[in-house]
């Protein structure tokens, strides 16, 4: 088990932002920043390079489309456009309006505010992917990514690690359930572990390298 922290060690050192970090947003249990996490659910939810996925919420969000008002107020062309100059081009129209409609809901059944949708769930994952599922361009790995990163402010989703996180801790030869991952680190940073991993998983982050550094300790 020693081995396998200095692993998680290695990885963590190596890789220190979660995806939500990597686009921005300073990730608190407040609306604005559950609602960017959704946005970047969304983006991250089609088939494209997360990297272009990344920089394009990066742009929305320096557009200002940082809360459902301002998404749903901004101009479909508008929104596009801030898509392109991320370079997410191929599904930027379609993804325009979903994020439009994306806001509408938001403020419809949630009043803008996701913490609503925390706490109808109570706390419970299979609840809350349900509801998230409900948004538009969110599915089941939708879901998981948004449950992923939300569980560094949700401490009652932890520890929540989808087929992607647990695809990487096996190619690192770590435990592939969450609760085996759990006891390699601290719980404040479970979130950051399975984010790492899914770069791993992804071939993001070399697994050998980390196995190597980890040995080298």
């Amino acid at each position: 088990m020693a081995e396998k922290r200095e692993v998680a060690r290695a990885l963590l050192d190596r890789q220190r932002q979660t995806y939500a970090e990597e686009a921005g947003i300073r990730l608190a249990d407040r609306p604005g920043p559950l609602y960017q996490l959704l946005v970047l659910t969304t983006l991250l939810s089609t088939r494209i390079r997360a990297g272009v996925a990344l920089a394009a919420a990066r742009e929305l969000f320096a557009a200002g489309y940082r809360t459902p008002p301002a998404m749903e107020a901004a101009s479909w062309q508008d929104r596009v456009d801030a898509l392109g100059r991320g370079h997410y081009r191929r599904y930027d129209e379609r993804t325009a309006t979903m994020l439009g409609t994306g806001a509408r809901l938001c403020l419809d059944r949630w009043r803008g505010d996701l913490r609503r949708l925390h706490r109808e769930a109570n706390g419970d994952p299979s609840v809350l992917r349900r509801l998230l599922i409900e948004f538009p361009g969110i599915g089941p790995t939708g879901a998981d990514i948004f449950l992923r990163e939300v569980q560094t402010v949700w401490p009652d989703v932890r520890p929540y690690a989808d087929r992607r996180t647990l695809a990487g801790a096996e190619r690192l030869g770590l435990p592939a359930n969450p609760r085996g991952l759990s006891g390699l680190v601290g719980e404040g940073d479970f979130g950051r572990l399975a984010s790492a991993l899914v770069r791993v998983a992804l071939g993001q982050e070399n697994a050998g390298e980390v196995s190597r550094m980890a040995a080298a300790r």
